[in-house]
């Protein structure tokens, strides 16, 4: 659990359904108390970052859990904003997808992604590397301070 006065947001970006449960699982059974963002496309990811549309009210979220293969923009396209954004590019992202592709891996380090880790198959697995995730991003690793 986050030591620091308030919760960690965090920013699911993460368009497959199932995905999505297994991660809201292993927050709920790790007892994460952390608040979970989903948004299913790059776009809603980055109405979310910008705080447009639907999301006025979203949190600056304090890490980023990104899939690269979405729809409208991938999560290629997202982690290039982010990370060239003076206002985005402090906030850590870890690339957690099902490509173990070592062009997707070599391209999201070239894009300054803090992490890439592929997805389990296994829900064990998945809730382990989740566990692992929060553990080091939330208790060992110094996050930068809110803004705005």
């Amino acid at each position: 659990m986050n030591a620091s006065a308030h919760p960690v947001e965090v920013l699911l970006v993460e368009d497959d359904p199932g995905d999505e449960m297994m991660t809201r699982e292993a927050f709920e059974d790790n007892k994460i108390g952390n608040n979970l963002h989903v948004v299913r496309d790059g776009l809603e990811a980055l109405d979310f970052l910008y705080r447009r549309g639907d999301h006025t009210d979203a949190p600056s979220p304090d890490l980023i859990l990104l899939d690269l293969n979405l729809p409208k923009y991938d999560g290629r396209q997202v982690l290039e904003r982010i990370k060239s954004d003076p206002d985005l590019e402090h906030i850590p992202v870890v690339v957690l997808t099902t490509s173990a592709a070592e062009e997707d891996i070599l391209r999201s380090y070239r894009l300054h992604a803090n992490a890439y880790v592929t997805k389990p198959v296994d829900l064990d697995q998945f809730m382990a590397a989740i566990r692992q995730i929060d553990h080091f991003f939330v208790t060992v690793v110094k996050l930068p301070g809110r803004r705005g």
